[in-house]
């Protein structure tokens, strides 16, 4: 059964440039990498919730779970931690739609 990774943050306000360089140059691209597909990206226009939410999947959850406890995964992270604030995240059993 197929996993999803759903992420969340706010960016930092004095790291909005370098957030979308990184996001698009570096993060989406390592997750890939990682073996994380079908990657989405929302942002949040309006309302009181986090700026950002992002997905992925893989193909189980034992894949994903390796992903998440990963070197890579980690590092990964802990560079996206300098560009935003109250990350948070869970992995769920994927769905087909919108999933929160």
């Amino acid at each position: 059964m197929s996993a999803k990774v759903i992420m969340r943050w706010d960016i930092r306000p004095e790291k909005e440039s370098e957030y979308f360089e990184f996001l698009v140059h570096e993060f989406i691209p390592a997750l890939n990498k990682l073996g994380v597909e079908d990657i989405l990206v929302w942002y949040t226009a309006y309302g009181d919730c986090e700026q950002k939410l992002a997905e992925g999947t893989t193909e189980s959850v034992e894949a994903m779970s390796a992903i998440i406890k990963s070197e890579e995964w980690i590092i990964l992270v802990d560079k996206l931690q300098n560009y935003v604030v109250d990350f948070d995240l869970k992995v769920v059993t994927a769905t087909r739609g919108f999933q929160i």
